[in-house]
């Protein structure tokens, strides 16, 4: 059994040289900002209080932040990892634990924020199918605008071994097991875990922990919007204000969203999505293989697939004994008769 199960991701947390530069970017990509106590903070429309933070000095990532059920929930982890219970001095107060995972990542686990009403939810309109049209003598009329952030969804850390990592998550948090890619049978390069809320739908992957080269850090953040329209709008708003696209628009295989990649001024890389799957704890995990990681159902390619980023050294050399280590697996497997 886990210590407690955490309900949902809370938010990221960066450094940045440059306060002014990132509250401009956040402001096209559609988070409401302000600025308290010299941080900045950005928060969606689902009245939490922040999802995004952004403290001064050196570029980089500083913490995920994980929601836990009640501050008693808090208090049994506290006491299970020697670590201890805190006043969270942010806003929407709260209280907070502290940690640390095996690769140095902190880990922010909150609870008791207050949340306001949420506010400037998008309805949608009928929609107009072959099937069915809903949608009568009513016109569809879109304005230029940002998209409009709900809520933060997940985050892709990097990891050094993912079983450690994994294990680590799972036992302290609860995390369920939704896909494992897999570089071939049994060899495992990460898995998208999910939230277990019983009965109670839980997006597709909260944390994702990915055992892939090069340097460890955030991969991405992700933020749901209100709706297609409203991420076509944010993808046609932030291109207009010449912002660096990274990835989209597509529609992922695991997760099966529809998302847009796009980096910040410090090369962080966020991503909106809309029109993920929900599973409840008693949806078993899948293995699948890495193929299926970059691919799309339908929409862009990965750049690395499009010949628009080449492959980094550190991944072909990754491939490279990863090819040679597989072939030794299946070179110790004893031959299977055909008939």
């Amino acid at each position: 059994m886990p210590v407690i199960k955490v309900e949902d991701i809370a938010h990221v947390r960066f450094s940045a040289p440059d306060l002014a530069a990132m509250r401009a970017f956040l402001d096209d990509f559609g988070l409401i900002c302000f600025e308290e106590n010299g941080r900045l903070y950005g928060k969606g429309r689902d009245g939490r209080p922040f999802l995004h933070v952004t403290e001064p000095g050196e570029a980089k990532f500083l913490a995920v932040g994980l929601r836990a059920a009640s501050i008693e929930d808090l208090e049994t982890l506290a006491a299970s990892q020697g670590a201890s219970v805190e006043d969270l001095r942010e806003p929407g107060g709260g209280k907070i634990v502290r940690l640390v995972d095996p690769d140095g990542y902190r880990v922010e686990v909150v609870a008791g924020q207050s949340k306001q009403d949420a506010n400037r939810l998008i309805a949608d309109l009928p929609r107009n199918t072959a099937a069915e049209k809903p949608r009568l003598r009513q016109s569809v009329r879109l304005a230029a605008s940002p998209a409009n952030v709900i809520r933060i969804g997940h985050a892709v850390l990097k990891v050094s071994d993912f079983r450690t990592s994994e294990t680590w998550y799972k036992d302290r948090f609860g995390f369920l097991t939704s896909d494992e890619v897999e570089a071939a049978r049994d060899v495992p390069l990460g898995a998208f875990m999910r939230c277990d809320r019983g009965d109670k739908p839980s997006d597709h992957h909260t944390i994702f922990l990915a055992q892939l080269p090069g340097e460890l850090g955030l991969l991405h953040a992700a933020f749901e919007v209100s709706n297609l329209d409203d991420l076509m709008l944010g993808h046609q708003f932030l291109k207009s204000k010449k912002r660096v696209a990274a990835w989209g628009v597509g529609r992922h295989i695991m997760g099966s969203q529809i998302f847009d990649y796009w980096k910040d001024p410090f090369g962080n890389e966020l991503e909106h999505w809309t029109d993920g799957d929900l599973f409840t704890a008693a949806d078993p995990p899948q293995k699948i293989p890495v193929s299926a990681l970059l691919a799309v159902q339908w929409g862009a390619p990965h750049p690395m697939f499009a010949g628009k980023s080449p492959p980094p050294p550190a991944l072909v050399a990754f491939v490279m004994a990863l090819t040679i280590r597989i072939k030794r697996l299946f070179r110790r497997q004893p031959k299977r008769s055909l008939t």
